[in-house]
């Protein structure tokens, strides 16, 4: 079992997602960032659809009452495990009585803490996800909070030697391992996605498709997990657009009466009648869920053949970090101290 210490609002238990039910209404969910949190999957050996936490505003700070393996991923939060800094995107195991902390993060915006075998809460409707905004799912339906138990679930790997270092490795983060074609290198507070173009966008004259490419479009405090609205100039059609509702999936990007861009994320309806504009590609969905409130969005026209290339890049990655964390369980002490010691000079530890 974990005890939650303290913990901030948003901060709440997510898999992968609720697939199959948006016919219904029923969103999506699951975490933000769903790349962290399946690399801290693999990191632990878990099924990758495993549930952890999604850290979201910090500090937050848990205590483990059994001894486990655990896995930090998504944004750098300056951990420590009983005052020892523990390294972002990186496993260890910790025993019982001891407590992790995680700091206002220095990178990203969303930290996952995912444990060997897992946050075992119930399975609804297919997923441990927590839908937020329907108040099911999860741990109680709710956002965590200080003094709530969490189970943890059976680990599907033996307990790791501590001698052969099988649990004290880490991996090179996406932000660094995966080829950013198309995109700029990221200014300072910018963070550069790639866009298809949507329904809608021909409605749109050049002048205000040149102005949506080029803009640093500013996240609102108002945005969270049901959408991401901006702040910048007015993007507006040739003409009064009249859209029927449809289907809507996260990453699409609507365009209101106001002319402000906003993007449907992970809890959003299953329906609009906005005009769309273009959809952020999947390949870079993690890398909306790490912008920050405030921070500034960049769009990137992409094509079809693009994203797929994209979306390939990131399953290879994934792939990799598989057969690196297998290196690490199977105990060669060559290969976990030579790989070891490259992450730690990357990290500069």
């Amino acid at each position: 079992m974990m005890e939650i210490l303290s913990c901030a609002a948003l901060t709440s238990v997510q898999d992968l997602g609720r697939y199959g039910f948006r016919r219904i209404g029923v969103t999506v969910a699951g975490a933000m960032d769903k790349l962290a949190l399946a690399v801290g999957n693999i990191l632990l050996g878990n099924q990758l659809s495993s549930a952890g936490i999604e850290i979201t505003i910090c500090p937050f700070r848990v205590r483990f009452h059994q001894d486990t393996s655990i896995a930090l991923t998504g944004a750098d939060c300056l951990a420590t495990l009983d005052d020892v800094p523990v390294l972002p995107w990186w496993t260890r195991s910790v025993r019982a009585g001891q407590v992790l902390t995680l700091h206002t993060p220095v990178h990203g915006a969303r930290a996952y803490l995912t444990v060997g075998g897992g946050i075992d809460v119930p399975v609804v409707m297919g997923s441990r996800s927590t839908d937020l905004k329907a108040n099911f799912g999860g741990y109680r339906g709710r956002a965590l909070k200080k003094g709530d138990i969490l189970n943890i679930g059976a680990s599907l790997r033996p307990a790791a030697s501590a001698s052969a270092g099988t649990d004290d490795f880490g991996v090179e983060p996406p932000a660094s391992a995966l080829p950013s074609n198309g995109l700029p290198q990221n200014l300072p507070g910018v963070i550069s996605v790639r866009v298809l173009p949507g329904a809608e966008y021909e409605r749109f004259p050049e002048s205000a498709l040149e102005l949506f490419w080029r803009t640093d479009w500013v996240i609102t405090p108002n945005s969270n997990r049901v959408g991401y609205k901006f702040i910048g100039p007015p993007i507006l059609p040739s003409t009064d657009l009249e859209v029927f509702s449809h289907g809507l999936v996260p990453g699409v990007i609507q365009i209101p009466p106001s002319g402000q861009p906003m993007i449907q994320m992970v809890d959003c309806n299953s329906s609009g009648g906005y005009p769309n504009l273009g959809t952020v590609i999947e390949a870079d969905y993690w890398r909306l869920a790490q912008a920050r409130l405030s921070g500034a969005i960049r769009f990137v026209k992409t094509t079809h053949p693009e994203a797929v290339s994209a979306l390939a890049a990131e399953r290879d990655y994934l792939n990799t970090v598989t057969r690196m964390a297998n290196v690490f369980r199977a105990g060669k002490p060559g290969a976990v101290n030579s790989v070891r010691a490259s992450v730690r000079r990357r990290a500069g530890a």
